[in-house]
């Protein structure tokens, strides 16, 4: 009937549907069928991964991270369990379930000041190294003390071992750099243009070791002696970010075997963008076991005892005043603590990246 009232009932309303009552559960997948991977390359949230064991010419392994890892990272260095197509075609693409429990983090700032946004944004650099290979030249350039003095504080912090790579020895002698280091015995490999560097693959077989040094001292040269497939390595980590590899993406190269020797020849990781290293990660504490001939100096010294100058009490000045430590070294440290501090004027102090005079 016209104008009659429309009268509705539950037919007529429409009911969203709500959520499952079904209770949520925390449980996630065992992943029992995952095999064991290392991370060599990280580009743009694509990670090429390899089986350890496997031999050198295996495929490389496309993957990316599991939703179920949350925020966790994933650095170069990191063991990991892949489930997913691990064939490592072209196209393929597995996921990373899980995270090893990494035996060592070598970690960077680009500041040295944690009050400054640089100083605040730390980066890990490589998981699970055994080794710090810091490469310098005897000359041309000269050696810089200053960023072996930071690499050697990044590498106890770290708890990873230093090793001193000295290049071009066929231009200069060793003695001034290791007689400023005579205190550390700190453990050191010469290379010539014509050495063997049976030595130095002695001391990285075995290990994973990340090599880092300044443009110019022979790194890049040095690893392409030690991986001759290097060039053609990377190349086909490029391929993972569809032709991407920028210079300052860190790459783990595997080692060729030497002779018919079947002991494990070890990992070498290259780092062409590290070129400094900031330590506002590391403790003003901290930062004097990187200088292990000064410790024992501040055994006497007062518990808030900062070791600046400005602490009239320290012991360190008459620590080497009596000619048992170097004084370029107590000058390097106390450089550092004041870099850290902000309290740097570049115009004021001489730069901390070269040898200072005998």
């Amino acid at each position: 009937m016209p104008g009659r009232k429309r009268e509705y009932d539950e037919d007529d309303v429409r009911i969203r549907p709500g959520r499952s009552s079904r209770p949520r559960t925390r449980t996630r997948p065992k992943h029992d069928d995952a095999i064991d991977a290392l991370v060599i390359t990280v580009d743009r949230g694509r990670y090429g991964c390899v089986r350890e064991d496997a031999p050198p010419d295996s495929p490389i392994i496309t993957a990316m991270r599991a939703r179920e890892l949350g925020r966790k990272s994933v650095v170069v260095g990191d063991r990991v369990a892949l489930v997913g197509d691990v064939s490592g075609d072209t196209g393929a693409l597995a996921r990373i379930v899980r995270i090893g429990e990494r035996t060592s983090v070598l970690r960077r700032t680009a500041d040295d000041d944690d009050t400054t946004p640089e100083g605040r944004l730390e980066r890990v650099v490589v998981a699970n190294a055994d080794q710090l290979v810091i490469v310098s030249a005897l000359a041309d350039p000269q050696p810089r003390t200053g960023f072996i003095d930071r690499c050697l504080v990044a590498a106890y912090d770290a708890d990873i071992e230093p090793l001193l790579c000295l290049t071009k020895a066929d231009l200069a002698g060793p003695e001034a750099v290791l007689g400023y280091y005579a205190e550390l015995d700190l453990p050191h490999v010469l290379v010539r243009p014509d050495s063997d560097l049976s030595e130095l693959r002695r001391r990285l077989a075995g290990n994973i070791s990340v090599m880092v040094g300044h443009s110019g001292v022979g790194k890049s040269t040095l690893v392409n002696r030690l991986v001759p497939e290097a060039l053609r390595a990377v190349g086909v980590v490029s391929a993972i970010g569809k032709g991407r590899h920028t210079s300052t993406s860190a790459v783990a190269l595997r080692l060729p075997p030497v002779g018919r020797s079947r002991k494990d020849p070890g990992w070498i990781i290259d780092t062409p963008g590290i070129r400094s290293f900031g330590l506002a990660h590391v403790s003003a504490e901290s930062l004097l076991h990187g200088f292990p001939d000064l410790v024992e100096g501040t055994v006497e010294d007062q518990p808030n005892c900062s070791h600046s100058p400005h602490d009239v009490d320290c012991r360190l000045d008459a620590w080497v005043a009596e000619g048992k430590a170097d004084p370029r070294r107590l000058e390097s440290y106390r450089r550092l603590l004041a870099s850290r501090a902000g309290e740097t004027d570049q115009r004021d102090t001489p730069p901390d990246d070269e040898l200072p005079p005998s």
